[in-house]
């Protein structure tokens, strides 16, 4: 299952913020080998598409797609020489998929800033400048290995592995993310196993007051949130404003209410649904179905999987006997009410192994064992 860390400084919002999807979390029971831990919290990604095809189907189960998040101890200036938690954080963080920074946009007498005031870039800053100084250790490592081989003779690979490297360990220590750095194609193949913190997808989340959840993210204050604005070293940054204390008291709302409270608002979604949707897109995912009376089921691909890989997800037996997908678009399949009628008006179609799959495509795989 992906991984989402949430990161910030204390006092941000950060715990407040994991609390607050939690209580969105599903049915754990349908995510086999899934244990999940006090700061884990597994929740549904929003896509009102499956709720269509159970109705349809009259499925008698129900399972979205998911995503984990990881609530990880504030991180403070100097985590990486072992202030705070340090290095447990550090260790944590490395585990996931991506992570969603939380920035406190928002002025309260009440609740302390650890650095003594409200001030993102700042704050974004100190973060990205803890999880550069983590990295660093890695990549100074992996270098230097890679320069002792060398020793032994140049190989065209370990050139190109050392010239990656020594551009990723330049911008470190300049304080920079990783993920700052242009590499050539192959540069990317032969470094693709290191796990570094600062590579990873980062969305922001700037913690607004209440009267600023609508509002526009260049509004929010001024040149502070040019960072999470796109002006990170020409890599676009992802930012989206969300009022966590708002969130907190409208997902103790019936669904009801949530609907006309946010109707009243001018929002289609809540901040937490636009936060889960952002990060599954940050993440270059896409869903497909499988639906019927049994169960419908929503699973989580990368964009640009063919159909074999994606059976594979379901089933690894699938795609090694992988015969043929059929396969009916969401739209499709929702106009033909359903596979039946679908089939009827030529709407299912049968797709081989370089088949590459499309957001919303309701599919069964024939396999042979």
């Amino acid at each position: 299952m992906l991984q989402v860390g949430i990161v910030g400084l204390p006092n941000v919002g950060k715990s407040t913020l994991f609390k607050t999807l939690t209580k969105k979390q599903v049915d754990c029971a349908n995510f086999p080998f899934c244990t999940i831990e006090p700061n884990v919290g597994v929740v549904e990604v929003p896509d009102a598409r499956i709720d269509k095809l159970v109705e349809i189907c009259k499925s008698q189960k129900r399972i979205p797609t998911a995503i984990e998040f990881v609530d990880i101890a504030g991180l403070v200036k100097g985590a990486h020489k072992g202030e705070g938690l340090g290095n447990k954080f550090l260790a944590n963080i490395r585990e996931v998929d991506m992570i969603v920074h939380v920035v406190r946009a928002f002025e309260d007498e009440n609740v302390v800033h650890v650095e003594g005031k409200v001030d993102p870039r700042r704050d974004i800053e100190i973060i990205e400048l803890e999880l550069a100084m983590a990295d660093v250790g890695t990549v100074e490592k992996r270098l230097d290995g890679v320069r002792a081989k060398m020793k032994a003779g140049r190989a065209k690979d370990l050139e190109t592995e050392e010239s990656a490297l020594a551009k990723i360990f330049a911008a470190l220590q300049a304080g920079k993310m990783a993920n700052t750095v242009v590499l050539t194609e192959d540069e990317e193949k032969m470094i693709g196993d290191i796990s570094l913190l600062t590579r990873k997808p980062v969305l922001y989340v700037m913690n607004v007051g209440e009267e600023r959840t609508i509002l526009p993210l260049s509004n929010l204050s001024t040149e502070a949130m040019a960072k999470v604005e796109g002006e990170i070293e020409g890599v676009a940054a992802v930012s989206i404003p969300i009022s966590v204390k708002l969130e907190s008291e409208i997902i103790e709302m019936s669904p009801e209410d949530q609907v006309v409270f946010l109707r009243e608002l001018g929002l289609s979604q809540s901040g937490l649904d636009r936060l889960i949707a952002k990060c599954y897109e940050l993440l270059n995912l896409i869903t497909f179905f499988t639906a019927g009376e049994k169960e419908t089921r929503a699973w989580t691909i990368t964009r640009g999987t063919k159909a074999p890989q994606a059976a594979g997800v379901i089933h690894t037996d699938f795609e090694k006997g992988f015969i043929r997908a059929e396969v009916i678009g969401y739209d499709d399949f929702v106009a033909c009410n359903g596979e039946v009628g679908a089939r009827d008006t030529g709407k299912l179609r049968l797709e081989g192994k370089e088949y590459v799959m499309v957001d919303g495509d309701v599919c069964h795989f024939r396999f042979s064992v």
